[in-house]
């Protein structure tokens, strides 16, 4: 258990309304907003961007189960032209936050099992969504985000936008090996032409004085 939940918090929701009623249900609507670094390197919700949730509670035996939606703007960079982009975000999520007697309980009529789930908790009747919240947003975002599906990036060779310039050239590419001897080349050619030039005016003269 972490330190006690801050009710001031816009994403820590308070459940003493339901009370513990199995069957009880709540619905709530909330506009908050975006914690910092909910994202990738890549893409993610700007912090202090506005998420928009719905959230469904139901009170059950073990806990409160917590079924919602956020949406959310998205920004970020295209990976092909790297150009800035913007979209939007709406993602499902479905978590239970349990009593901590309850779940003690459980643990001693249940065999242990080994699981890496993280498991959450309501605290004084209130819970903390961050973490859900953060967890679905990052499993939603787009691994390889595109300005547009068709978007052509950017030129390999001068780094020129594409899009921009959909009659670009492509770049006769040398090999690095083959670029010095190509120089040798040249100078060679250079000095054949200079021998073939021949003898000097009058030299035939000079001579036969």
């Amino acid at each position: 258990m972490n330190a006690r939940l801050d009710h001031r918090n816009p994403l820590v929701f308070d459940t003493h309304e339901l009370g513990r009623r199995p069957g009880a249900m709540q619905r709530l609507s909330r506009s908050v907003e975006a914690p910092a670094d909910l994202g990738v390197e890549v893409i993610g919700v700007p912090a202090g961007a506005t998420v928009e949730l719905d959230l469904r509670l139901e009170s059950v035996v073990e806990g409160v189960l917590v079924t919602g939606t956020a949406r959310a703007p998205l920004a970020g960079e295209c990976v092909r032209c790297l150009e800035p982009l913007e979209q939007e975000l709406e993602v499902d999520f479905q978590e239970m936050f349990s009593y901590p007697d309850a779940d003690s309980r459980l643990r001693q009529a249940e065999p242990e099992e080994d699981t890496e789930e993280e498991t959450f908790f309501v605290e004084d009747g209130l819970f903390d969504l961050e973490p859900v919240l953060r967890d679905a947003v990052v499993l939603a975002l787009p691994l390889r985000p595109v300005c547009r599906e068709d978007c052509p990036g950017l030129c390999s060779e001068c780094g020129a936008r594409l899009a921009e310039e959909p009659d670009h050239q492509h770049h006769d590419a040398v090999d690095i090996r083959w670029a010095a001897l190509q120089g040798l080349a040249g100078t060679n050619q250079d000095g054949e032409k200079d021998d073939v030039s021949g003898p000097e005016p009058g030299a035939d003269e000079k001579q036969e004085k």
